[in-house]
């Protein structure tokens, strides 16, 4: 791939909230897997995990717990990405809990481009009540859920979402 296809496939890739709730393929959720274990990470601790919910009904109580957000129920298969801290802060103290999240942000963004290369849609959700995922799925208190990305075989937006300039996020040498 050059650099006009890498830019090409990232700015076909958008959030899909529509799915068409066929299931996934086993190898879909095991490629999306091994892409994101490719993903780099602090002291290569990779301090990240995931759950990943196929359960009608788990995903019904994570869409209750995503303040309702219907397409963490209609999504085929949902990822709950987590930062494991004590994998980081055992070597890095109290900067590992930076870290974790930072290892599962990147983990996270490894699967949304694996599903895309796949021909499968994503979207990534942060807003959810962390509590209630940590008791919907019986996360341990050392995890923490940072994203639910769906992933499924959804209706793309028509027209690609419109993005600041780059020159609007750019400072060189000092701000």
């Amino acid at each position: 791939m050059n650099s006009f296809d890498l830019l090409r496939f990232l700015k076909a890739r958008s959030s899909v909230r529509d799915y068409s709730g066929k299931p996934l393929d086993p190898e879909d959720i095991d490629y999306i897997l091994a892409c994101a274990s490719t993903a780099p990470s602090a002291g290569n601790r990779e301090a990240w995990d995931v759950v990943v919910v196929t359960d009608e009904d788990l995903r019904t109580d994570l869409a209750l717990a995503a303040l309702e957000q219907q397409h963490i129920r209609e999504a085929p298969a949902v990822f709950v990405v987590c930062a494991n801290y004590i994998r980081s802060m055992s070597h890095y103290g109290d900067r590992g809990i930076l870290y974790a999240l930072e290892d599962a942000a990147i983990a996270c963004t490894y699967m949304m481009l694996a599903a895309h290369a796949r021909g499968l849609h994503s979207c990534w959700t942060g807003a959810f009540n962390d509590d209630d995922i940590r008791e919907v799925l019986g996360l341990p208190q050392h995890v923490r859920p940072v994203a639910l990305l769906s992933v499924g075989r959804g209706t793309p937006p028509l027209e690609p979402m419109t993005r600041m300039p780059v020159e609007e996020h750019l400072h060189r040498e000092t701000w």
